[in-house]
């Protein structure tokens, strides 16, 4: 690594793996990191912590501690104490979302300080007129797990676009006028919680990601260095847009990155 570059911050879908499978070369790649500082940030709030360390070992990582991975739902969670103790909560979204709330609040859908929205299943129109209702009568806040309009996913090796935090929230906000508070990639709280777990501050941590607009646009905003793999969101060849930023490195792998920095 670089001498400026003590800490790694790595995204994990589309960077690591897809789906069930390992991306080649990342598990290597892991390997040769495996003594230097690192910590995975996710947007993903499906999975908890324990959870998502199952699956690495699982595809044949070295289990990581738990401390070292944090999702956009335990980010939430953590945002959501400091806003108010003992808060009380209506939530949308996957387990892991759910698991995360219970650590700091009480969920209650007739009296919510808060109404969470995640991605995962649950969004239906009852959900729905319950949250707008809690936001329009009771002066809830809207939150989001993260701001992505859609994510990728692969089943059975095939490719698949599910609808992201951003997309799951829209029926809220439009109903209420109400923007929702996001908490995930590009925002600051993930890269901010991981930096604090890991002693340095973004001059001297490198963010992996495979998105420009929320792993690499939120990392160059706070002064981290920044490195693009192509084996997710963008594929070798495809030309980044104007409206996202350019990272400091830009490879086709992780193998490729690991000569570079």
């Amino acid at each position: 690594m670089k001498k400026e570059i003590s800490a790694v911050l790595l995204d994990m879908d589309g960077v690591l793996y897809h789906g069930e499978k390992a991306i080649p070369q990342a598990v290597e790649f892991m390997l040769s990191i495996r003594h230097f500082p690192h910590i995975f940030i996710t947007n993903n709030p499906i999975l908890s912590s324990e959870e998502i360390a199952d699956r690495l070992q699982r595809l044949g990582f070295l289990r990581p501690n738990t401390e070292q991975i944090i999702t956009s739902a335990e980010a939430t969670a953590l945002w959501l104490s400091q806003q108010k103790e003992n808060f009380r909560y209506f939530v949308v979204g996957g387990e892991g979302l759910h698991m995360a709330l219970r650590e700091y609040g009480i969920e209650d859908s007739q009296a919510a300080d808060f109404v969470v929205i995640g991605e995962g299943v649950g969004i239906d129109y009852d959900a729905i007129s319950t949250g707008i209702n809690l936001i329009l009568k009771q002066g809830a806040c809207l939150v989001c797990t993260n701001p992505d309009h859609s994510v990728d996913a692969y089943i059975d090796g095939e490719h698949y676009v599910f609808p992201g935090g951003g997309a799951l929230v829209a029926p809220f906000s439009i109903a209420t006028e109400v923007e929702p508070v996001f908490i995930g990639k590009p925002h600051a709280l993930l890269y901010q919680i991981a930096m604090d777990r890991l002693g340095f501050g973004p001059e001297h941590c490198l963010m992996i990601g495979d998105r420009l607009d929320t792993d690499i646009a939120g990392a160059a905003s706070l002064g981290m260095h920044t490195a693009l793999v192509r084996t997710g969101r963008f594929s070798p060849g495809t030309e980044i847009p104007d409206s996202l930023p350019i990272p400091d490195w830009d490879v086709d792998n992780l193998a490729a990155l690991l000569h570079l920095v």
